[in-house]
């Protein structure tokens, strides 16, 4: 890929008398990579042979594992939005992609990678719901044993406040406050006297 900056530089012009005196032939006889995008890179076979006047050579036709690009296509061929495909780069559902020229570009291998990964979330795809050892939990703690220590504080401890309770079960048990705080709630919830 070369850039018109570069292109520029090695016809020996500045940057603004090429794009005033060469770049509209260019533009007319060697077609950028990207149509849709505000960079203009181009071809460097293609850019180079025009600037030593021999024939502009066609571009591959097929697919390549190593095709480079930009969020349009790779948003394209993954049937989303091209902001999701800044996203998955960022959220690491994607590799962060290569920066050429200002222009963020992905393998085609990676994108056909995550296109072909199992739907859901995750990098790897996740797990289906309903697919697991056995039946779904009826609730986060259902079979925790914190969950009975939980119960019994509840009703030897009616006044303290829960978040007091939580924070002294978790000094005495180990654990987070704010977890002793759902298994509170949770036991309050199950609490037959309820």
């Amino acid at each position: 890929m070369i850039n018109e900056a570069d292109i520029a530089q090695q016809a020996g012009v500045p940057i603004a008398t090429w794009r005033r005196r060469d770049a509209p032939a260019f533009r007319q006889h060697v077609p950028t990579l990207f149509p849709d995008s505000r960079v203009l890179v181009y071809d460097l076979a293609q850019a180079q042979a025009h600037l030593d006047g021999r024939p502009i050579p066609a571009l591959p036709t097929r697919e390549h594992p190593d095709d480079l690009l930009n969020d349009e296509e790779a948003a394209a061929l993954l049937d989303v939005a091209a902001s999701t495909v800044r996203a998955y780069a960022t959220q690491g559902y994607l590799p962060p992609g290569t920066t050429v020229y200002s222009l963020r570009l992905w393998a085609r291998r990676d994108v056909e990678k995550r296109r072909n990964a199992p739907p859901r979330q995750g990098k790897g795809g996740g797990r289906p719901p309903g697919t697991g050892n056995g039946p779904l939990k009826a609730h986060a703690y259902e079979g925790d044993p914190r969950l009975r220590t939980a119960t019994e504080a509840l009703e030897t401890a009616e006044d303290v406040p829960r978040t007091r309770l939580a924070a002294a079960l978790a000094a005495q048990y180990g654990g987070s406050t704010r977890t002793w705080e759902r298994l509170l709630a949770q036991a309050h919830r199950s609490s037959p006297s309820r």
